[in-house]
C-alpha cells in the first residue's frame, strides 16, 4: 500500500521501558505481529542495555529474531553506545537509534556521558557498522531538543549544533525528541524548519511526547514543516525515567486517526489496530 508519512511503533521499546512489570516474550511477540497485521511497518522493538540495569529488555536478541520473520517489517533497537549497536547488529537490526541529548544535564543522566562523548560514540557506532554491516541504517536522535526538566531552556543553536556533528560522525539521519514534552507548535514548525536547513535530507523522525497535551498538535506542526516520519506509542506509553514529570508519548491510535481523517495516507489499518492496542493497555493499567 502507498503511504505518505511513516508512523514508527516505539511501544515496545519506549512504551515498556519505564513499567517494572516484565511482558512475557511471547506476549511481546504477539504484540508485534499484531501491529505488523495492522499495517505498521517500522517498529523499534527493544533496546541493548545490560539486563541488570533493564530487565524488561533481557530478552531483546529474542525479540529481533522475531520480528526479522515479518516480511518488509523494519526493525529497529535503540542502542546508547558501541556494545549495544554490536549486539542489536548481530541480532540482525536494520536500523540502530542513538539517543543523544541537547541538555548536557539529561545527557549525564540518562547515558552518564557528556554530550561531546557521545557524539564520537556516534563515530564509533558508524564506523563499526560500514566495516560490518553496511546495510544496517544508523540514526542519531536529538533528545530533550525542545527543553529540559533538568536543565531548564536548551538553546536552539545547540540543537542544531549538535544534530550536525551526529551526521558528520556518520549518522544516516537526525530526528528532535520532545524527550520532556515541552514544546509548542511554533517552536515544532521553527526548529525542523532549521534543522532541515542545516542537515537537508538528513533530517529525521519527530519523536513528540503528548505531557501537555500537545503532541498531536505538534505533529501536525512537523508535518506543515515536511516531516513524514512520525515515533508514536500504543495507548501512549512511555517516558523517560530520567526526564522528572514526563509522561508518555503521542497515542498512535490518535495520530493514525488524524492523518488518515485528513486524507493523509499511513497505510494502517484503524480497526485492526485498535485490536492490536490490547497488550499496551493491559501494560497501562498493569494487569
Amino acid at each position: 500500500m502507498s503511504t505518505d508519512i511513516l508512523i514508527s511503533e516505539v511501544g515496545p521499546r519506549d512504551g515498556l521501558q519505564p513499567i517494572k512489570s516484565i511482558m512475557p516474550t511471547e506476549k511481546k511477540n504477539a504484540w508485534m505481529d499484531a501491529l505488523y497485521k495492522a499495517g505498521v511497518r517500522e517498529i523499534e522493538v527493544a533496546s541493548f542495555v545490560p539486563a541488570k540495569m533493564l530487565p524488561q529488555m533481557a530478552d531483546a536478541a529474542d525479540i529481533v529474531r522475531h520480528a526479522k520473520t515479518l516480511p518488509g517489517l523494519t526493525v529497529m533497537a535503540l542502542v546508547p553506545n558501541l556494545k549495544g549497536a554490536q549486539a542489536a547488529i548481530e541480532a540482525g537490526v536494520h536500523k540502530v537509534t542513538i539517543p543523544v541529548s541537547a541538555s548536557a544535564a539529561h545527557s549525564l543522566a540518562n547515558v552518564r556521558k557528556t554530550r561531546e562523548e557521545m557524539i564520537e560514540e556516534v563515530k564509533r557506532i558508524a564506523q563499526y557498522r560500514n566495516d560490518h554491516a553496511p546495510q544496517v541504517k544508523v540514526e542519531a536522535g536529538i533528545a530533550t531538543a525542545f527543553g529540559c526538566t533538568l536543565q531548564g531552556l536548551v538553546p536552539e543553536d545547540e540543537v542544531i549544533w549538535i544534530a550536525e556533528q551526529v551526521i558528520a560522525a556518520g549518522a544516516d539521519e537526525s530526528g528532535l525528541s520532545d524527550t520532556t514534552g515541552y514544546a509548542n507548535p511554533a517552536q515544532i514548525k521553527r526548529l525542523f524548519r532549521r534543522l532541515k536547513s542545516a542537515i537537508g535530507s538528513k533530517a529525521g523522525a519527530a519523536h513528540l511526547h503528548n505531557t501537555r497535551g500537545l503532541g498531536l498538535a505538534n505533529c501536525l506542526a512537523a508535518y506543515e514543516e515536511g516531516v513524514t516520519s512520525f515515533d508514536s506509542s500504543m495507548g501512549g506509553l512511555g517516558g523517560c525515567p530520567y526526564a522528572p514529570g514526563a509522561s508518555g508519548n503521542v497515542v498512535t491510535e490518535d495520530l493514525v486517526f488524524m492523518f488518515e481523517a485528513m486524507g493523509v495516507k499511513t497505510g494502517i489499518n484503524l480497526d485492526l489496530l485498535f485490536e492490536a492496542r490490547k497488550p499496551s493497555l493491559q501494560m497501562k493499567t498493569g494487569f
